[in-house]
């Protein structure tokens, strides 16, 4: 189905979310027609955000919003779901799009399967309804839908598209760039470089895929690095807990920007505690490039100035190899918790490749490195 004939069969005209690589066409539709635009497009820092944002907005205009993301994201709106939108609550009706990674029988990443396996009994649980979008669905089957949503929604409860791969699709062409110059896999493969046989734990998409890739190129072994390869916006908790727990051994988190956004309270968590023994390097391109490019909000921030007041003893951002690589040697050696932000472009490999070892075998590899370091 052509993501125009959905979005017009839907009717709404206001939608936010995360971005998701399954839901790409509607994600570029919504760039295309609205950019982003306080009134009709948003794009949140993670998938409770956008819940509670929409339900801002019916309670100030009445009206049934969309907040899209892929289905990783239901777990971070559990919470608003049964404490805020419930029918038991405030009856706040809402239409959820829904990316299904990791649909049974369909092939994916290992940290998709089991949230693929729940994804529609999560929602039904949380009593929202459902209906599953394919490949053959039709208009009169979408209208039917949104007809018996709409009943749904009179009652002050939410529904639920749910978007099998490669369901909805979208002619135009959206290119997502910006003026950094330097390029990811580059810099971690600098970050790499300077930590050494340091632990390293690295976020989520493809900055643990190219990390994977250096450490294989290099012929290194992996048991240095523990990938992240889901729980998005949780390495900097991880590397934090390693840091405590082992606070004789250098600890490297490689972060990106959306993932620093979506959960930033880490930050102030970080800042608190202090780890002397952790060196926190967030690669900002301002875009959720893994799943498609689309833009994050920390093209517009300062994330120096956050961590400083988060606690942060030291925090810089770096636009230059010759300045990245000063501040990674200097981090080694100050002794004190470290933020370094380093500016990136958009884009990546396309042959890049994903890792050929299980995520139970890098955390027994990397388990067993940590304590190998003792």
């Amino acid at each position: 189905m052509k993501v125009e004939e959905l979005v017009k069969l839907i009717g709404a005209d206001f939608y936010t979310g995360v971005p998701d690589s399954q839901l790409k066409a509607l994600c570029n539709y919504l760039i295309n027609t609205y950019g982003i635009d306080k009134d009709h497009h948003i794009i949140a820092a993670n998938e409770g955000n956008c819940t509670a944002l929409a339900a801002g907005y019916h309670l100030a205009t009445g009206k049934v919003p969309v907040v899209y993301m892929q289905n990783s994201g239901e777990g971070n709106i559990i919470n608003p779901l049964a404490s805020l939108l419930n029918d038991k609550v405030y009856a706040i009706p809402m239409l959820f799009i829904i990316g299904w990674r990791g649909e049974p029988g369909i092939h994916d990443e290992p940290q998709h399967i089991y949230q693929g396996e729940v994804t529609v009994k999560l929602m039904e649980d949380m009593d929202v309804e459902t209906f599953i979008i394919s490949k053959d669905t039709t208009a009169d089957e979408i209208e039917a839908a949104m007809s018996h949503f709409r009943e749904v929604f009179a009652k002050g409860r939410q529904a639920a598209f749910i978007v099998r791969k490669g369901a909805v699709s979208y002619d135009e062409k959206v290119v997502y760039s910006n003026s950094n110059t330097m390029v990811r896999e580059d810099i971690i493969r600098h970050i790499a470089a300077a930590a050494g046989s340091d632990p390293v734990v690295s976020t989520t998409g493809k900055a643990s895929r190219e990390l994977f890739e250096i450490r294989e190129a290099n012929g290194q072994p992996h048991k240095y690095d523990f990938l992240t390869v889901g729980s998005m916006g949780h390495s900097s908790s991880i590397a934090l807990g390693i840091a405590i727990n082992k606070p004789e051994s250098r600890i490297w988190c490689i972060d990106g920007d959306g993932a620093a956004l979506m959960h930033m309270g880490s930050m102030a968590v970080l800042g608190s505690y202090k780890p002397a023994n952790l060196i926190h390097v967030v690669i900002n391109n301002g875009a959720h490039e893994t799943v498609g490019g689309m833009p994050t909000v920390a093209g517009n921030i300062d994330l120096v100035a956050i961590a400083k007041g988060c606690g942060y003893p030291y925090a810089v951002s770096t636009d230059s190899f010759e300045a990245l690589d000063r501040e990674l040697e200097a981090a080694k050696s100050r002794g004190a918790l470290s933020l370094i932000e380093v500016k990136c472009s958009i884009g990546a490999r396309d042959d890049l490749g994903r890792p050929t070892t299980t995520a139970l075998e890098n955390k027994q590899n990397f388990m067993a490195y940590l304590k190998e370091i003792d």
